[in-house]
């Protein structure tokens, strides 16, 4: 086992990590990311339009075909309008007509509908990215991140499920990297993280994992140089559409927390990572003031902090902060932070000695 590639699925970016371990070589990308390239595409489109495909980062994509929406028709597919909402009814709600796959692929024979295909990974344009970076399109594992809300019961806020997950999760083991699944262990409710890990398939690959991007970011950001030597640490990841701070203790999480990066300021983190530290945060509080949430085990107080790392494309919010955060770099790159991650992660998975162009 030598040739690994690990991509990170972001709002903004895919961030792309290749390495063969025998031949000690490794490879990296950051490209526009697939909600990017995918809303650009609907926005173009003329007349009206049919989409299939499977669950995707909504975002930008669900934006544009509501715009759409409001001008043709737009008829997705049930598998493909997860992206914009699990509720079909909620869909429906904003104009978009949504029918079962098998009806969709009748209608796509039909030709009279622009075609758009919703999903995270483009086999095509990965191929083409590979093959300009001079590396094989061939691997033995194939690692992927990206963040996934869940699928909630009905009454059941996404974020709170979310949450919950996460919460059982690292109640049992609180070790982040058991939260990386097997292609074939993505529990039920991770619909895109499934979708991601059925599309992954279709990459010549003997082994697929998949992981939520918050904990491999977690995962990344204790990896770079200085964060490694320490015991007790803030990870801090802010990411074009998340923000995602944990606090590390010999590898394990203590508690972690989560907004939108639009909606986070320089003084609110500057708190929330003191609050973090010493185990005062809530979950219901942090959703009350439009915060993603948070978790919180047990804490080792801000006086035990021996390094706040901060990374992510949007880690400038930082900028001025009464607090000595370092700027990481995993791997010599801050963008590589989730890529990074998950591969640490497989790493402890399978128990491989650390890779030696770490």
């Amino acid at each position: 086992m030598s040739r690994f590639l690990f991509l990170d699925v972001g709002a903004g970016t895919l961030d792309l990590l290749w390495c063969d371990t025998e031949a000690g070589i490794h490879y990296k990308a950051v490209c526009r990311s697939p909600v990017l390239t995918v809303a650009e595409t609907a926005r173009v489109l003329q007349g009206d339009i049919l989409v299939t495909g499977v669950e995707m980062g909504g975002g930008d994509v669900s934006r544009a075909l509501k715009e759409k929406a409001r001008e043709v028709e737009v008829v997705m597919s049930a598998s493909a309008s997860s992206t914009v909402h699990h509720d079909p009814d909620r869909v429906r709600s904003y104009g978009i007509r949504v029918v079962d796959d098998e009806e969709a692929g009748d209608l796509l024979r039909q030709g009279r509908h622009a075609h758009l295909v919703t999903g995270d990974l483009d086999v095509d344009r990965l191929r083409g990215i590979l093959e300009g970076l001079g590396a094989p399109f061939v691997f033995d594992v194939v690692g992927v991140c990206a963040q996934d809300h869940g699928v909630p019961p009905p009454g059941v806020s996404h974020l709170d499920f979310r949450h919950q997950r996460f919460r059982e999760a690292l109640d049992r083991d609180p070790r982040p990297h058991r939260l990386l699944y097997r292609d074939d262990e993505v529990p039920p409710a991770f619909n895109r993280l499934r979708s991601i890990a059925g599309e992954a398939r279709r990459i010549p690959a003997e082994e697929v994992y998949v992981m939520d991007s918050g904990m491999a970011a977690v995962i990344g950001a204790s990896l770079d140089a200085e964060a490694a030597a320490c015991q007790r640490i803030l990870a801090l990841d802010v990411a074009t559409s998340h923000t995602v701070a944990a606090a590390l203790e010999q590898g394990e999480i203590l508690g972690f927390f989560e907004y939108h990066t639009v909606d986070v300021t320089l003084p609110r983190l500057v708190t929330l990572l003191q609050d973090l530290a010493e185990g005062r945060l809530r979950h219901e509080a942090i959703l009350a003031e439009g915060g993603h949430g948070a978790y919180v085990r047990r804490a080792f107080g801000f006086s035990a902090v021996e390094r706040i790392v901060a990374t992510g494309p949007r880690r400038r919010l930082l900028d001025g902060a009464p607090l000595p955060i370092h700027p990481g770099a995993p791997w010599g790159d801050n963008m590589m932070t989730g890529t990074v991650g998950l591969m640490e992660a497989l790493r402890r998975t399978k128990g491989m000695d650390p890779l030696p162009m770490a």
